[in-house]
């Protein structure tokens, strides 16, 4: 679904998987899109594609647990794009375990990336949608809420996502912005992969596991993610605000 007006958006964790995904639709639907991912170089060359076919995109490096790093990285999307009116949060990593192994770090680290991370970029990019009385946040939870063994830091990280959404839909409704939250279930990414070599499976063996217990028969592309975050960025989802939709495949909460 194509917004009817050009905006500046950014999508965290976007040189790969769902966030690549993710900014390439945005930029179909004519937005301008910030890359930014904590792999620099690769979201420079996502955002090349994406300018090599006629749109408007940067790679930015950022840590988005690092205050200073996700200012900088806001910073020179003003400057080099304009003022951010969306706003994806997808960055995210992995470090599963069961409770009794995991580490201090291990939790750290994902509550960091998923969390610390959505809160610093959302309260950075928040007040240029207020000045502009517009805004979109799309942040990216996960059927991991619901509960998941080996998962306990990632299932805690992807369940306050939704709480963070629900409370911004609250806060910044007034303003003319909407916050809502997309829980993919399984989805053929790199982090997919690491799951199945955590627990000691080939990769189309797994794949092919998981696509027996969803309803219709697959496991999701980036793509399906991708439609879903059009959607809540458009101007035609302006009385959605506050929403965790489920896109796996069947119905999950």
């Amino acid at each position: 679904m194509t917004s009817t007006t050009p905006r500046v958006a950014v999508v965290t964790g976007g040189a790969r998987g769902i966030g690549a995904a993710t900014a390439a639709r945005l930029a179909a639907d004519g937005h301008a899109v910030a890359v930014l991912d904590l792999l620099e170089d690769v979201a420079a060359e996502t955002a090349a594609k994406l300018t090599a076919d006629g749109h408007r995109a940067i790679g930015v490096g950022v840590d988005v647990a690092d205050e200073e790093s996700v200012t900088a990285a806001v910073g020179r999307v003003v400057a080099e794009l304009g003022a951010p009116t969306i706003l994806v949060n997808n960055a995210g990593i992995l470090r599963d375990n069961l409770l009794f192994k995991m580490s201090t770090d291990d939790w750290d680290a994902v509550l960091g990336v998923h969390l610390r991370g959505a809160f610093l970029v959302t309260r950075a990019v928040q007040k240029h949608m207020i000045d502009a009385g517009w805004g979109r946040i799309v942040n990216l939870s996960s059927t991991s809420a619901l509960g998941n063994r080996g998962q306990a830091n990632y299932a805690a990280a992807k369940a306050g996502m939704q709480g963070f959404t629900k409370t911004l839909a609250i806060e910044l409704g007034k303003f003319g912005v909407t916050a809502n939250a997309i829980a993919p279930g399984v989805i053929a990414t790199d982090m997919i992969a690491e799951t199945a070599e955590r627990v000691g499976v080939p990769l189309e063996d797994f794949l092919a596991h998981m696509a027996k217990e969803v309803p219709v028969g697959r496991v999701g592309q980036p793509q399906d993610i991708a439609a879903a975050a059009s959607f809540f960025c458009s101007e035609e989802a302006s009385f959605t605000s506050g929403q965790v939709l489920y896109v796996a495949g069947g119905p999950k909460a």
